[in-house]
């Protein structure tokens, strides 16, 4: 008998168009042959097309950003009791807020760029000490200042003087009442996908190339020529496996089960083990067919269809596991 997959899509967050171009590509791709796939919408005002999630076998969310990303979902999901795509509740949150995200990684001896947080109630310190703390004071390199809780660029600026400072952080604090500041890492952009529950595993690594000042929101949607991708990345096996094995470990830091995308710098100033930098982890990563993480597990030997079933049986697998600790309790 065919399971019936709700495919959860839309939102309340500024990421609602991508969430539909991901939705609509996991609908056309689905098999369905196994699965009886059904769109539910999300409006930007909150509002569902449907009253519940009772009639569904599994849940498919394809929620980017804030109230679909960041454990929301997945928490009213595990209250309805129903088996859904992605990680849990813990790992959507944690690696929804990049300030906590990043705290977690540097606590787990995970190599990553020097940042600081800023809260909208708080003083803004001086461009001048930010470059200081930051080790951009020097070189004169920019800074990155993003919105905690944030997905697909939006929000981010590149800084490189107090005027450029001062409007970035207007523009980030329009999504989030927390930010964070990064330092410029020069290097190459290099991602790769994750797939699985207890047992992980890592895909070939992808790289991007950005045409633009770097990989923004306009580059990534609306730019067709925005960037260009490699996959495989053109790495030596032994960056392969490094990157693979840090993949994992991010992964199984923030406790994510499913799937997940995690993006690192690989910087152009320094030698191995140290050239190597996480980013961040993206755990409902765009699912379009022209996407990094399905792309890379295309040229990794699974078909974007097969991906769809894995993760759905990801999905149930975990439901059955959890359901039986609940039971032996």
């Amino acid at each position: 008998m065919k399971k019936k997959v709700g495919i959860l899509f839309g939102g309340k967050s500024a990421e609602h168009e991508i969430s539909i171009l991901s939705a609509q590509n996991i609908f056309e791709a689905i098999d369905k042959t196994k699965f009886d796939p059904v769109m539910i919408k999300i409006e930007k005002s909150g509002q569902w097309q449907m009253d519940a999630v009772n009639q569904f076998d599994v849940i498919f969310p394809i929620l980017h950003g804030p109230f679909g990303e960041d454990g929301t979902i997945q928490g009213y999901l595990k209250l309805a009791d129903k088996p859904f795509v992605g990680p849990d509740v813990l790992g959507s949150a944690a690696g929804m807020d990049k300030d906590v995200m990043k705290r977690l990684f540097r606590d787990a001896g995970i190599p990553i760029g020097k940042f600081l947080t800023l809260k909208s109630c708080e003083n803004v310190p001086p461009f001048s000490e930010v470059k200081a703390a930051l080790g951009c004071g020097a070189n004169g390199a920019p800074v990155f200042i993003k919105p905690a809780n944030m997905g697909s660029s939006v929000g981010i600026s590149k800084a490189s003087s107090e005027s450029e400072y001062l409007a970035a952080l207007k523009e980030a604090f329009q999504y989030d009442t927390k930010i964070v500041m990064e330092e410029f890492i020069p290097g190459r952009e290099i991602e790769c996908a994750v797939l699985g529950n207890e047992e992980p595993v890592a895909s070939v690594p992808g790289e991007i190339t950005p045409s633009h000042d770097f990989y923004s929101y306009d580059a990534k949607y609306i730019d067709t020529k925005g960037a260009s991708l490699q996959i495989p990345a053109k790495l030596d096996e032994e960056t392969t496996k490094r990157i693979q094995q840090l993949a994992i470990k991010v992964f199984k830091t923030l406790c994510c089960e499913g799937l997940s995308r995690v993006d690192f710098f690989l910087k152009t100033d320094s030698s191995a083990p140290d050239n190597i930098i996480v980013n961040e982890i993206n755990t409902i990563p765009g699912f379009t067919k022209i996407s990094m993480y399905p792309k890379m597990w295309e040229a990794s030997g699974i078909s974007y269809t097969d991906l769809i079933t894995r993760l759905i049986e990801f999905a149930v697998s975990r439901y059955e596991r959890d359901s039986k600790l609940k039971t032996s309790r």
